[in-house]
Parts: C-alpha cells; structure tokens; sequence
C-alpha cells in the first residue's frame, strides 16, 4: 500500500491528506435540517449529515489529492451509528481510489493488540470464512507500550501490505511534556524515530517502508533531525494550516527525491467555507470552498519545495 500512496501523490503532485474529521458545527445547516427530516434529532440523524458532509468534500476533491485520514474519534461520539458512517466513508474514498489512513491511535499490547490490528487493517476469522472489517490501508499507533504494541501491526502489514504511522513527535502544544525529555542525552521523539526505523527494516516496500512516522509541522527543526534518522519511512505532518503549519516549515520533513513525507490538513479544508478566504463559495457550496483550500494548500508546499 506504500507504493499505492507514492503513486497517488505523484499522479496529483500533490502530498496532502485531508482530515475528515467532522464535527456537527462544521456541517452547514441544510444538510443537518436534511438528515434530521428523515432520521429525526438522533444519533443516526447526526450519523447522515457526518456522511452526506464527507462524501460531498470527497467528491470535490478526490482528483486532487493522494489520501484522506478519517478520525474515528469524530465518528465514535455518535456510537454505532457514527462508526456506520466511518465505514461508509472509507468504502466510498477507497472506490474514488485514495488512500485511507485511519487515524484511530491504537495502542495496546498481546491479543489486544492483535485485535486492533486485524480490525483496522487485516481480516477476521468466522468459522470457515473471512472478513475485512474497517478495512483501513493504514492505522495510527501510538507506541507508548513498546514493542509489544507494534509487532501485531507489524505481522498484520507484512500479511496484507497495509501501513501504520507511529506517532513520534505529535503536534500538540504540551507534546514535549514527554516527548521531548532526554533519555541518555537524547530526547525521547528521537529514540522512538529509532524504533520506527528499525521496525520499518522489517516491512520494506520497493523504496520506503510501510512503518511511517507521524511529526508535527509545527516542529520543523525536530523534522529535519528526525528524517534523518527515519530515511526510509514515510512522515505524516499534521499541524498545517489551523495549527500554523505553513509550507516553508515542511521542506525537511522530504527527501531529496520530493516523496517521504504527506501533509494533512483537517478543518482548514473541511471547513474552508467558514474562513473569509473561502466565504465567497457559501454554505451551499462548501465542497468547493474544500477544493480551493485543496488548491492552494497544494501550490504553498509545491512552492515551499521548489525553493529550498
């Protein structure tokens, strides 16, 4: 699946993933009044307009960009009715032929462990037969519990050449509450990018591994310091956009040869139409209010890249 992500984002030239990461304020009022018209107030009225929202935004979008990241979070917060949509949404983006990457941050370890990892990327047993459950392309873990937390991933990402991006410096303000204390002279983002490169030997596609790294645009000197020691795993950078990430901060999370690292951005294109920028597109046409911040998002890192 590393090479299906390489060559989707040579196709766009375009390394961006966007977030859809739904939140009821974000969705205008007429698809809410929609849904609540034929679901009432209900769980499974807020689950329609989370997948009438997405599947707008993807149709705007889906031939510009490489990935999308659901986070199932989003979707959780209405129960089963909200995971309904979550699948929905990762059937419909990979019949549009993008990427998925499951943003769910599972970190566990054993059978557990196992578990996540089978229900997010490989397939279940019952009885005589088999069956892909979320069926994601790739999963965020966070690697807190060791070894013992990555290695089902790992078994899992060999068996089905899927992915996972392992969080190792997140974009969060209080991040280096942890993550940033020294352990024997070096900090600790610094030692798990070891880990990721070492696991990543284990699961080598034609050029880059299946075990990606998940580091914040918001840190791009920490970037440069960590692709260095991850030269063979893809970074995801979250923290553009809405964060303050901007394209010039981004040039050290790529290699020399333009690819290494996606981008996503979440409500600065899910939600353009709320920002002045995109007003002009209206409610009604928020989908391409998402596109043009697709657009432009696209134009600042290939900018940012050009230039370095």
């Amino acid at each position: 699946m590393i090479q299906k992500l390489i060559s989707n984002i040579q196709k766009t030239n375009a390394p961006i993933v966007v977030g859809l990461d739904p939140m009821l304020g974000y969705i205008p009022e007429h698809i809410q009044k929609k849904a609540y018209a034929e679901f009432g107030e209900t769980l499974e009225g807020a689950a329609e307009a989370v997948w009438q929202y997405n599947k707008e935004i993807v149709d705007c979008t889906y031939d510009l960009i490489p990935a999308v990241k659901p986070q199932i979070a989003m979707y959780e917060q209405f129960g089963i009715e909200g995971l309904k949509a979550y699948k929905k949404t990762v059937d419909y983006c990979k019949e549009k032929g993008l990427v998925v990457i499951g943003d769910v941050k599972r970190g566990d370890i054993g059978s557990t462990s196992a578990a996540y990892a089978v229900g997010h990327l490989g397939k279940v047993q019952v009885g005589s037969r088999t069956y892909a459950a979320f069926d994601e392309d790739f999963a965020t873990v966070n690697p807190y519990l060791g070894t013992d937390g990555i290695k089902p991933f790992l078994d899992v990402c060999r068996q089905e050449k899927k992915g996972i991006f392992i969080l190792v410096k997140t974009s969060n303000p209080s991040s280096g509450e942890f993550q940033d204390q020294l352990i024997d002279g070096k900090p600790l983002y610094e030692l798990v990018g070891e880990h990721v490169a070492k696991w990543g030997e284990e699961c080598m596609g034609d050029t880059y591994s299946y075990v990606g790294a998940v580091v914040g645009a918001t840190y791009p000197e920490m970037g440069k310091v960590l692709r260095k020691i991850m030269p063979k795993s893809f970074i995801l950078v979250p923290g553009y956009g809405a964060q303050g990430g901007k394209g010039k901060d981004l040039v050290h999370f790529f290699n020399e040869d333009g690819l290494g690292a996606i981008v996503n951005s979440s409500r600065g294109i899910i939600a353009a139409y709320k920002q002045e920028k995109y007003a002009k597109f209206g409610a009604e046409h928020f989908g391409e209010a998402s596109r043009a911040a697709v657009e432009d998002m696209a134009a600042d890192i290939a900018q940012a890249l050009e230039s370095r």
